[in-house]
């Protein structure tokens, strides 16, 4: 056991182990730089770290589903659903006679909610032993009809500078977001290389059945890994709100699935399991924001811009394929 953890966990603590991604970022960089107009002006800097934010908060939490051998297609689904209850608590008459109370249970009552959705997506697939494919599936059709009911379809707007703060917040005259990704992926690093749950994490994707004939807590560590990955869709589900300053949960995290799985396959992430890569998750959020803003910037069409996500991901499943041979 001892041996089957430890490599996992050598695995996990080499984060600059990109397979080429760092590459990839230097050439859209110079790209960019040369021919894509106003790329080195501040406020092009920070939308995309506004945009790329919650791509990367997604990206790993779906990296640690995809380490245990897993897949979550319930995250954009579960952002619309918590970016659907965050102002109908700060707009109710709770939130408009104690308004810091009413932020407060905006922000975590949503992220209790999502918790709850990744203990569902958990118990199916370690529990009850679902595909995670079909036990996720079940949210990603139904967690987005929830919120459109919450709020009977309607876009929701509203003006509030504390909530607001999530999306337009600077520190040291970066967005707030940022921040707020990068303290999250050094909270996930170190307990991903320096936890015995992160050690059975990568363990159980690495062989499943050796982690449990071990003694390992299988079924804890796969419903804790859904939870999280769930709780950061919730987070960047409010992070969108916020920037935003309303709600929508017919597009609230539309397709972010896509998005998260691509940055964590490009990061890193094998899909057979067994490796969190979770810096590598941010710098594949960076990639896939930087090509779908490279194709913008310069007139292509959003819709070709999916065609090169699919690519992206195909190319990243066929490095890892040759990589293996």
């Amino acid at each position: 056991m001892d041996r089957a953890m430890k490599l996992p966990q050598r695995v996990a603590s080499m984060p600059f182990r990109f397979h080429g991604g760092i590459a990839a970022l230097v050439a859209l960089l110079v790209f960019n730089a040369f021919f894509t107009p106003n790329f080195l002006q501040l406020q092009t800097l920070f939308v995309n770290i506004s945009q790329v934010a919650t791509i990367a908060i997604v990206a790993m939490g779906m990296t640690l589903v995809i380490a245990t051998g897993g897949i979550d297609l319930s995250v954009g689904a579960v952002m619309a659903l918590a970016g659907a209850v965050a102002p109908l608590i700060f707009l109710s008459d709770l939130g408009a006679a104690y308004p810091m109370l009413g932020v407060t249970l905006a922000i975590v009552l949503p992220l209790f909610i999502a918790g709850l959705c990744g203990v569902f997506n958990g118990v199916m697939v370690a529990v009850l032993n679902v595909q995670p494919i079909i036990a996720t599936l079940i949210l990603f059709i139904s967690g987005r009809g929830i919120a459109q009911v919450l709020t009977n379809g309607n876009l929701q707007t509203f003006s509030n500078p504390s909530f607001s703060y999530l999306g337009t917040g600077k520190v040291l005259g970066l967005p707030f977001q940022g921040w707020l990704a990068l303290v999250i992926a050094c909270a996930l690093f170190w307990v991903i290389t320096r936890t015995t749950w992160g050690r059975y994490l990568l363990a159980i994707g690495g062989n499943e059945r050796a982690a449990y004939l071990s003694g390992g807590p299988v079924r804890r560590v796969k419903i804790g890994a859904y939870v999280i990955c769930a709780v950061l869709a919730g987070l960047a589900g409010l992070i969108v709100v916020a920037i935003n300053s309303a709600s929508d949960a017919a597009r609230n995290g539309n397709l972010m699935e896509l998005d998260a799985i691509a940055a964590a396959v490009v990061g890193g992430a094998l899909l057979q399991g067994g490796r969190a890569p979770i810096f590598g998750a941010i710098l594949g959020a960076v990639i896939i924001q930087l090509v779908k803003y490279t194709l913008l910037a310069n007139g292509v069409e959003d819709e070709v811009a999916l065609i090169a996500k699919a690519v992206i991901i195909i190319l990243a499943v066929w490095v890892q394929q040759f990589r293996r041979a």
